[in-house]
Formats: C-alpha cells, structure tokens, sequence
C-alpha cells in the first residue's frame, strides 16, 4: 500500500493539528494524526444536506422562494455539494468554516473531486466560529442548518466548541430558523444525552441511522433532524 503524501498542515489555537493527505487517489483529513473523513467514504455527508433539506424539496408549492441554508463545517466539501444539487436556484448556501487553509484545500487540492464548489454563485463561505457566526444573526435566518462540527458532544474536535451545545446556544439556533426549518446534526454515533439536550430546548428529534457508504451493513453513525415543536 501507498504511504500517505501530506499536502498542508494547520495548527489551531488549542493546539489540534489538522492535515490535508492524499494516497492512491484518495484525499484524508486528519486531526492529531487520526482519520477524520475522507473522499473514499462521503455517504453520511451527502445524506447530512439530504436529510436537512428534505422539508425544502418535499413541496414545491411551499417551497421558500429563496432558501437559505448554512453549513457548518466545510470538511472535504461534500456536504456543500450535495446541497447545491439539491435547493435548486436561487438559492443561499453559507458554509462556516473556522479553519483558512481547509478553505483553501477546497479550491485547490479538492477541486478534481469535487469541481469549483466555492465558486458557484450560490456559496458564501464565511470564515470564523460558527459560534459567533451564529450569535450574530437575526431571527428566522435559514430555512436549514446542517451542523457537522464535532463527532459527537463528549468527543469534541476542539475544545472550544463545547459552547456550541449549551441550552443558551441550542436557543439561538432555534431563533434563527425560519417557522419550518430544521436543524441536522451529523454525528459518528448516537449521543442520548444530547438528544435530551434538544428536547428540553424545545425541539422534536427524528434520529436517523446511516453507514459510511449506501449498500453498508452497519449504520454506525447518526443524524438528529431537528424541527420546532
């Protein structure tokens, strides 16, 4: 087997390390040396946009005539490309990225698998904490937001994100949704606690299993979609 060829390294401020690799054809982000995702296994992404547009797509008479959806995390681009073929135009996709280079690594390395995503007319690509990106909006912004930002709440990719699950902020992303948005989550695998997390601030939470790619047999990871009750 190949060895792994780094193509970019980033250190954040809490000292995680994420890294661009590529082997055989194939692009890895790691952080602190470990697989986080790659472009051999986009299946749970893909159906992360899959899952939180459904509402967007299901009735073309009450379908909002500019959808506006947010991403955060931009990762390898997967989840922003499943998106855009599915709210059609026009249509508003922001994606959240705290991370430059990962922004940069989609405009270069990136692009042979997933075209000039940045590009189209229809991304904005926001960079900063989806923390305060999120603080910062009013009311009713977005029709979806599709969250895949850590792995799950108790397994966290950087430390300061554990701010992203407190019931002050679960209120704010619940302000900023239109009257019939949701909200979905990726995660690598169910976390009850959390599920309870969004109950109690006032969301009802359909949990869906998925596996790393459309024919697996073991659906490990999970998506709450998250509607207003």
């Amino acid at each position: 087997m190949k060895p792994y060829v780094k193509l970019g390294e980033s250190k954040m401020s809490d000292g995680t390390v994420f890294s661009l690799h590529s082997r055989d054809g194939s692009f890895y982000l790691k952080y602190n040396g470990l697989d986080l995702m790659s472009t051999r296994l986009t299946y749970s992404e893909e159906m992360l946009a899959q899952k939180g547009c459904a509402h967007i797509l299901a009735d073309k008479v009450m379908r909002p005539e500019h959808p506006k959806v947010l991403i955060g995390g931009l990762g390898l681009g997967f989840t922003l490309k499943r998106t855009l073929e599915l709210v059609g135009s026009p249509a508003t996709v922001e994606v959240a990225e705290l991370m430059p280079p990962l922004i940069e690594w989609n405009r270069t390395f990136l692009v042979e698998h997933n075209g000039p995503l940045l590009d189209d007319p229809r991304t904005v690509v926001t960079q900063g904490d989806l923390y305060d990106i999120i603080s910062s909006k009013a009311k009713r912004s977005y029709d979806a937001l599709l969250l895949d930002i850590d792995n799950t709440p108790d397994d966290l990719i950087t430390a300061g994100n554990a701010r992203m699950y407190t019931q002050s902020f679960l209120n704010k992303l619940r302000d900023v949704l239109t009257a019939d948005g949701r909200i979905a989550y990726w995660l690598s695998e169910p976390a009850p606690k959390f599920k309870r997390e969004l109950v109690k601030a006032g969301f009802h939470v359909e949990q869906h299993a998925v596996g790393d790619h459309e024919k697996s047999k073991r659906a490990r990871h999970c998506i709450y979609v998250c509607t207003k009750r």
